[in-house]
């Protein structure tokens, strides 16, 4: 009678692990949800890197860098849930588990390791100045000490500015870079500063065609990775091969080309693989 009950036990015990398994306890860990949908963060602002057009749909060189690693990694793009990702949220996002990686112009440094870990890099841009087509009173950093300078809130080249190149510049922290574009049109403030890959897309769009320029200085260097959930590893991986396939088929130069061809924009070459190796 005791043999009985435990052979039951048993069995339904097989039962119950066989139906977990069905209903997607063998997912894999690179699956955000049990739909076979994957959430990527990436930015809906900035033209030519990540933005949500009027018709809902997202265009630029991160959304074509993350489409392509979801691909390696199993997703097609009709499989990917785009997410908002703010500067200052970036980290938040990512710990909290509300998207798999980030693809949002999001520069490496050992600040920010602390907390995330980096695929990549992908890209190097440099920090410089966007200011108005027939401003020439910026010519250096050093100018800016007497400026009203335009960043977003939790930026690096906001930081970088402050901290060593015009720590006299009035900087005014906005909500997202195209509030600063608005703010540099109607003269609240002389300068916008990020990078310059993120400057030539909007420099670059037909509304804004002849008002800006870039200033043309390379003030720092800024190796653009994709942030993902600390020791992750095997995604660190596979995100890597990726983003190493996608230079070596040539569809890195493509995107490039595509995304800041109009803007003339003069690109470093694919960098190295450096994080996770």
């Amino acid at each position: 009678m005791k043999l009985r009950k435990a052979s039951a036990a048993a069995a339904a015990a097989l039962v119950l692990s066989l139906t977990a398994t069905a209903c997607g306890g063998g997912s894999g860990s690179d699956s955000d949800s049990d739909d076979g949908k994957i959430t990527i963060g990436i930015k809906f602002d900035q033209p030519g890197l990540g933005l949500k057009k009027p018709d809902g749909t997202f265009a630029g060189f991160d959304v074509d860098v993350a489409t392509y690693v979801a691909k390696e990694l199993g997703y097609e793009a009709k499989d990917i849930e785009w997410k908002q990702t703010p500067s200052a949220e970036r980290e938040n996002m990512i710990a909290n588990g509300d998207v798999k990686f980030v693809v949002a112009s999001y520069s490496i440094n050992d600040e920010r390791k602390q907390k995330v870990d980096f695929a990549g890099p992908y890209f190097v841009a440099h920090q410089d100045l966007l200011v108005r087509a027939n401003d020439n009173s910026i010519t250096k950093a050093e100018d800016l000490n007497s400026k009203k300078l335009c960043s977003v809130t939790g930026s690096t080249p906001a930081q970088n500015v402050k901290e060593k190149l015009a720590p006299k510049a009035d900087l005014q922290n906005y909500g997202g870079y195209s509030e600063c574009l608005g703010g540099l049109e109607n003269k609240a403030v002389d300068a916008i500063t990020t990078d310059d890959s993120i400057l030539a897309g909007y420099a670059s769009q037909k509304e804004h065609q002849g008002k800006f320029k870039l200033a043309g200085l390379k003030l720092s260097d800024e190796n653009y990775g994709i942030g993902l959930k600390k020791g992750d590893t095997d995604l660190q991986s596979k995100i890597n091969k990726a983003l190493e396939k996608m230079e070596s088929d040539g569809s890195w130069e493509k995107a490039v080309k595509a995304n800041f061809g109009p803007a003339n924009y003069k690109n470093d070459p694919a960098p190295k693989i450096t994080e996770g190796s």
